[in-house]
């Protein structure tokens, strides 16, 4: 086998599943963890303003970068599925093709976030004293975030070919890194909530050049060659036809936390800052959900392409039992020390206090966001990237958002715009239940 390269048709199912799901799942929480820093930083040594601003930034920025995310999701998809089929000009093409996006959504990204933040900030309602503060924070994200896409190009590459290991360690390295310097900035430098922007995307370009320094250097079947980075527009159509559908998903889903988080800061920067710090707790809660997520996306679509479709089956039903039994025990460990864990954020009463609102309100359900992450990875990995997309599009869209606007003119309480995401999440987890039985996502009818 090739080294660091791993091929999941062959060998125990859960096995394989679990073994490439860990090392996702640890460079997921090092990630957050560094998130979880920056607010822990900002809520303790700056004030609640610039806590509120921090964290009211999150939907905007993924609104913006989850389209691209989501084409990098395309690519993944179809370097599994030649490298399954042991199609090595096939991978290149697709590598390289992929690379050759990544680079141009950065160009795009950096121009158009830095000059429409005011635009997009002012426009979700951010109250005036947390949106200067807020514009800070997400132009200087957006002048790197060159850095994040390029890494999430190459961790991808390395993913789709079985390799979740190296990912992890460039994590460990670019966390550590923002940890320490986000101390530095902040604590030392008096820089604010700039310092934490500039920390972040001082971690992000480290380990974006470990990615690539790994890529270009290797003398495998997933090298980088730099003068071969270019759009083959077969590989590009493939890539597309599977990565815009997952690409708009992620923009319904951002568009409507924006749209949510709007009918948030409505409320003030006290409800800004409760409902922030429990979203960074609950974001750890739901790492082992997307390492699931992400593992299963890569087993199905190396497994279909080998024509394996029987490991398929097993391997979607276990990673849905995994994953469901995992959240609720993550779940009920949150609900017995959310009031300590909400504490490190701040030391605020009446913050406090909104966080667990809305933990009391979410967790119980968590089992159901669980499964439709899974069931997404699932449908994704088998090229059906447009069903979560639909799903996600009416339930964690449009139903979402009217049901807020619909609730919230009967009633103005946060709790209402709070219950509206554990709804959403049940919704949407029978529908895709529904079409885990009911409909040839394996594409074995076309094969007839």
């Amino acid at each position: 086998m090739r080294k660091n390269a791993k091929l999941m048709s062959t060998g125990s199912i859960s096995k394989n599943i679990i073994l490439f799901a860990i090392p996702i799942s640890l460079g997921n929480m090092f990630q957050q963890l560094y998130h979880t820093v920056d607010t822990i930083v900002v809520g303790n040594f700056v004030d609640e303003k610039a806590l509120a601003a921090l964290t009211s930034c999150g939907p905007l920025l993924f609104l913006l970068i989850g389209f691209f995310m989501g084409v990098f999701v395309g690519a993944g998809v179809v370097i599994s599925k030649y490298f399954g089929k042991n199609e090595i000009h096939n991978v290149k093409l697709a590598i390289h093709t992929s690379i050759a996006f990544a680079i141009a959504s950065s160009i795009i990204l950096t121009i158009f976030g830095y000059f429409a933040t005011p635009t997009i900030l002012k426009a979700m309602s951010t109250p005036d004293d947390v949106i200067e503060g807020a514009i800070t924070y997400t132009r200087i994200y957006f002048l790197g975030i060159g850095s994040l896409i390029m890494y999430n190009s190459a961790a991808g590459i390395l993913r789709a070919i079985g390799d979740s290991s190296h990912p992890l360690y460039f994590l460990i390295i670019s966390s550590t890194i923002n940890i320490v310097l986000d101390l530095v900035f902040v604590i030392y430098f008096k820089l604010g909530i700039a310092g934490v922007a500039y920390a972040t995307i001082i971690g992000q370009s480290v380990s974006a050049i470990l990615a690539y320094r790994i890529l270009i250097n290797t003398n495998e079947i997933y090298k980088v060659t730099i003068k071969d980075i270019a759009f083959d527009k077969l590989m590009l159509k493939q890539i597309l036809i599977i990565g815009i559908p997952s690409g708009l998903q992620n923009s319904v889903v951002s568009l409507s936390n924006v749209l949510i988080q709007s009918s948030i800061n409505s409320f003030g920067s006290i409800v800004m800052a409760g409902n922030g710090a429990y979203v960074r707790i609950q974001a750890f809660a739901i790492i082992p959900l997307k390492g699931f997520a992400m593992s299963l996306t890569t087993f199905t679509s190396q497994n279909l392409g080998a024509g394996e479709y029987d490991r398929v089956r097993k391997g979607a039903r276990f990673s849905f039992f995994t994953a469901m039994i995992v959240s609720e025990i993550v779940a009920i460990v949150l609900y017995l020390f959310m009031p300590q864990l909400l504490r490190l954020f701040s030391q605020s009463d009446a913050v406090i206090q909104v966080g667990l609102t809305k933990a009391y309100i979410s967790l119980p359900f968590l089992l159901f966001l669980a499964l439709s992450q899974v069931m997404a990875g699932l449908y994704r990995g088998a090229g059906k990237s447009i069903v979560p997309m639909i799903v996600m599009f009416s339930i964690w869209g449009v139903f979402r958002i009217g049901f807020v606007i619909f609730i919230l003119n009967i009633n103005r309480v946060i709790e209402n715009v709070f219950i509206s995401y554990p709804i959403t999440w049940t919704l949407g987890s029978t529908i895709f239940i529904i079409y885990y039985f009911k409909g040839d996502w394996m594409g074995l009818k076309k094969k007839k």
